[in-house]
């Protein structure tokens, strides 16, 4: 799935005004009620995985007005860039530099030595390159899983920039069949995250079950029914021992049941997009409850992107920040802020040599 941006901030710009109650949305195209439960069901996957360039041309929106220093994104976009409303670039900012932030200290932290991340629904996600571009380059092996459609444009990219290829380790092969990719450090599977359930061995390739690995959803769950959603974190809480530490970061939208949650929830329906488990995990509380009943015992914490700006972004830099477009809707951004929220959980090895999240035990929720 094209899950980082699906739905991103850029979806919502229909509300505009829905916060003083207006109530109205743009209207769009969604699924006609003439097709087959089968049909159907490849029509809702196709929105998933096409809406993937637009959620490109929103991170781009924000590298190129000065939110986000990025030189990948560029790589992604067809067509060139595009100006996003600047509550849009905020959130993009936010959300980004927060889950960046979780991943340098996972990264950075004891224990010493490799690490491994696994991106859920990663669409055309910059990450791994931001992370190979830095200049302490951590030790880690980066995995992204995806729908084949989406591999494979993210592929073609690669193929097509020398920028991409150098950033990626020794050992790189492009598969024949044009939707995996595999590197000493990269490796980009091609799968429908429906056919992962915890009773199953994985499928996937190179995924080793001994390093303290991060797992990553960015807007990626939240498609699927509730139940295929807790099996995909079942079959990596399956897949890895006890010895083994495992965290979870999710980003995902909350607070459905409030007026501009419920035409946040239009909008997107009116387009073929259903948010399944929105409704399961819709507030705070219920997303760690959710990271408790996936077995995270360690730490649960959650917080929503308006606390984020708050919180996590220092005086300087939102001064900065605020200088490169005026927000002039400040009631509008701390409502869309408040819709949406970054979790994160883990648990330690059953060693208690094994700890991975000392870098994230100082942070509160």
């Amino acid at each position: 799935m094209a899950a980082p941006q699906i739905p991103n901030l850029n979806t919502l710009r229909a509300t505009r005004g829905a916060g003083r109650g207006s109530g109205r949305g743009r209207g769009g195209h969604g699924i006609s009620n003439t097709l087959s439960p089968e049909e159907e069901e490849s029509a809702r996957d196709k929105i998933v995985q096409q809406t993937d360039q637009d959620a490109s041309v929103s991170r781009l929106s924000a590298v190129e007005v000065g939110y986000l220093d990025d030189p990948f994104a560029q790589y992604f976009v067809a067509g060139g860039p595009q100006r996003r409303f600047p509550i849009i670039n905020r959130g993009t900012y936010v959300r980004t530099i927060a889950i960046d932030h979780l991943v340098d200290r996972f990264l950075s932290q004891d224990p010493p030595g490799r690490k491994q991340l696994i991106s859920l629904g990663a669409g055309s996600d910059t990450r791994f390159f931001r992370l190979m571009s830095t200049s302490t380059r951590p030790d880690f092996v980066y995995h992204e899983l995806d729908f084949p459609t989406n591999t494979h444009q993210k592929i073609a990219a690669i193929k097509r920039s020398p920028a991409l290829v150098q950033c990626i380790g020794t050992g790189l092969e492009f598969a024949q069949d044009k939707v995996t990719l595999s590197s000493s450090n990269y490796h980009i599977h091609a799968l429908d995250l429906r056919t992962l359930y915890p009773s199953t061995p994985t499928v996937l390739a190179n995924i080793d079950a001994s390093l303290p690995t991060l797992l990553i959803s960015e807007c990626c769950l939240i498609y699927l029914p509730p139940s295929a959603a807790d099996a995909v974190i079942g079959h990596f809480t399956a897949i890895f021992p006890p010895s083994t530490p495992l965290g979870l970061i999710l980003y995902e939208p909350i607070n459905p049941f409030d007026a501009f949650g419920k035409v946040m929830v239009s909008n997107l329906a009116a387009r073929g997009i259903v948010m399944q488990t929105l409704h399961r995990y819709g507030s705070l509380e219920a997303q760690k409850e959710r990271l408790r009943v996936y077995g995270f015992p360690g730490g649960r914490e959650a917080k929503d992107v308006r606390s984020l700006w708050e919180q996590w972004v220092g005086g300087e830099e939102k001064e900065r920040v605020a200088g490169l477009e005026m927000v002039d809707e400040v009631e509008e951004w701390e409502l869309l802020a408040g819709h949406y929220c970054v979790a994160w959980g883990w648990k330690d090895g059953a060693d208690d040599s094994k700890e991975g999240w000392q870098g994230w035990k100082g942070l509160a929720g």
